[in-house]
């Protein structure tokens, strides 16, 4: 956490709206995109970020600064989203408990054209958005929130090897999806 952000927290916690505020605008569109990617839903998503904030409001004077602040928000967002979606908690307790390595990411090593390049971005957020809600929610925290696996653990309470191999299983899945792309544009 930058000696900033903490100054900003300590002084919302405090009381002080303006501090809050600035803090809610450096956290709001990663809370959002979150909640979104969990229940697919622009409105609902508005409302779950709107009481994510609304929480840590309450909820600042008990902020400790043992976790990232990042990851606080995290935590309510996700809690908010599970009391949405019951079912989302228990499939990702059921991944199961086996630690795989890490793999590298897919590289996309044939830059042929920006047309080319925008096509495979656009068919990745499609099969990320194909992919199980469980596992759009751990690349979501991974890679567009930038959440370390321990962080991301310590944000669904879930065991390590648990995100791991939930991550693990969800590049997986990306990539024979990316794959299939590359073998239509073979044949094609």
């Amino acid at each position: 956490m930058s000696a900033s952000e903490q100054s900003l927290i300590q002084r919302a916690q405090k009381g002080d709206h303006d501090s809050f505020a600035a803090l809610v605008d450096e956290h709001q569109r990663y809370v959002y995109n979150l909640a979104l990617r969990v229940v697919k839903d622009e409105n609902e998503a508005l409302d779950l970020a709107q009481e994510t904030f609304v929480r840590a409001w309450t909820a600042l004077p008990n902020f400790k600064g043992q976790s990232k602040f990042r990851t606080w928000l995290y935590r309510i967002v996700t809690n908010l989203c599970y009391n949405r979606l019951p079912s989302l908690r228990r499939s990702l307790n059921d991944l199961g408990d086996d630690v795989m390595e890490d793999i590298p990411e897919p590289e996309f090593n044939n830059p042929a054209s920006e047309f080319e390049s925008n096509e495979t971005r656009q068919y990745l957020h499609q099969a990320i958005d194909a992919l199980d809600p469980n596992y759009q929610l751990l690349i979501t925290l991974r890679y567009q929130s930038e959440l370390s696996y321990e962080e991301i653990a310590s944000t669904l309470n879930l065991p390590l090897g648990t995100v791991k191999t939930g991550i693990f299983r969800a590049k997986a899945q990306l990539r024979n999806a990316l794959a299939t792309l590359e073998d239509s544009w073979i044949t094609a």
